[in-house]
């Protein structure tokens, strides 16, 4: 067996100080780099593209991967905790309880037809281990009618001191240990969102920020890996500000390729891994017009720039975006794809599928119109469908950034006078 690395260490400057010796400190110094440069190529060998995995987990991992990059299905995102989903029921008058987010994300699993448009489900740890009016866990059920089950495992967003509001995400520690338990549950994936936002004025997101959150996504994609699930890296740059579409191209771009390398250099097998991101959108307060199909432009110049081939799959979150602007924009830029272009572009979407069904529930005295929302909830996931495939078609300006009337008059104003 080699010998450990501190002997390995012990040795090697053993000889630097015999090296110093022998052949002064120029010498020395073109050993050293030799040296290192040697230890560097040893230590990527060791790491580059999952070498830590069999064959036959690689390719395990590929299978999931292709299923969740089915063209025309996507991802229903329905991993909002306890907390999260309760405030939007009790918005439209729904009291928060377990049973009442049972059969609520039952109804987004069953929906009749649903299975035809998505591959996979993000589920919050509380759904996994729930079971369905016939007693068949959510995880269980969800691959009888061909739908990937997959896990939310981080934690809590944790604020970066002396960044001005910049965060990173929490749950590395004991990583490991969750994503067994919900491998064990039934999950095939993971998906980790790293959230970060545009301030041109104070300097966001800071490049500690960017460095923290994509080397978070890497070590995370690493570890799901090594339990056997498919991890989804999820950077989410919000909608909020005031920064053009071309500073936000040029952010995301520089977010994207530490991404990768990231992965890279810890050793990731990227064919084994999905990307969920947000669309590239200027911020919502930008006082300039853009047309749907500058958006999507803005979209595929980014993956041109820097997406790996090596991953199947783009899962564009909504962020914030409606329906009417996400599915538009969806399916700009799956219109304007070339043959180059070999990507599967397709949906996560929470929100923007989520909040028409919530509406309603209003004026039902707490009571949730499943069979209503589920009638609706199918005829969005058509919508996105089609988007995914590039055969939406949007009406009148949907998917188009208009400035809001203030930051455009705001824009519009001498600079004297401002």
């Amino acid at each position: 067996p080699p010998p450990p690395s501190c002997v390995t260490h012990a040795r090697e400057a053993m000889m630097t100080r015999l090296v110093v010796v022998l052949l002064g400190l120029g010498g020395a110094a073109a050993f050293v780099r030799t040296l290192e440069s040697t230890r560097t190529r040893q230590t990527v060998a060791r790491s580059h593209g999952g070498a830590f995995l069999s064959a036959e987990e690689k390719a395990r991992l590929e299978e999931i991967a292709a299923r969740i990059a089915t063209p025309g299905k996507g991802i229903t995102a329905c991993d909002e905790g306890p907390g999260t989903i309760g405030s939007r029921f009790e918005a439209v008058g729904v009291e928060n309880t377990e049973e009442h987010r049972r059969v609520y994300r039952q109804m987004l699993f069953e929906t009749e037809g649903a299975n035809e448009h998505l591959a996979a489900a993000i589920l919050d740890p509380e759904t996994i281990f729930q079971k369905n009016d016939e007693g068949v866990l959510f995880p269980e059920k969800l691959k009888a009618l061909g739908i990937s089950p997959g896990c939310k495992p981080h934690l809590k967003v944790f604020a970066l001191p002396g960044t001005s509001g910049d965060t990173v995400m929490q749950g590395l520690d004991s990583l490991n240990v969750r994503l067994a338990q919900y491998a064990a549950g039934g999950c095939e994936f993971a998906k980790w969102r790293s959230p970060l936002e545009i301030d041109v004025a104070s300097g966001r997101p800071t490049r500690l920020a960017v460095e923290a959150n994509m080397r978070d996504l890497a070590r995370y994609a690493l570890i799901s890996q090594a339990e056997g699930l498919v991890p989804i890296v999820e950077p989410d740059v919000s909608l909020k500000g005031s920064h053009d579409l071309e500073t936000a191209l040029a952010v995301n771009t520089a977010i994207q390729a530490e991404l990768y390398h990231a992965m890279i250099e810890h050793g990731v097998y990227m064919e084994g891994t999905i990307l969920k991101a947000n669309m590239v959108n200027p911020g919502l307060s930008c006082p300039v017009d853009y047309s749907v199909e500058d958006i999507a432009e803005a979209n595929l110049q980014l993956l041109r720039r820097c997406m790996p081939v090596a991953i199947r799959g783009v899962n564009y979150l909504s962020g914030g975006q409606s329906l009417e602007d996400a599915a538009a924009r969806l399916s700009a830029i799956n219109k304007a794809k070339r043959p180059t272009d070999p990507w599967n572009l397709s949906f996560s979407w929470s929100a923007a599928l989520q909040f028409p069904l919530f509406d309603l529930c209003t004026g039902q005295a707490g009571v949730m119109p499943l069979d209503a929302m589920s009638a609706l909830y199918a005829a969005e996931l058509k919508i996105a469908s089609d988007a995914a495939r590039g055969l939406y078609d949007w009406p009148g300006t949907d998917g188009a950034h208009r400035a809001p009337p203030a930051a455009a008059a705001a824009a519009k104003e001498p600079a004297m006078a401002r």
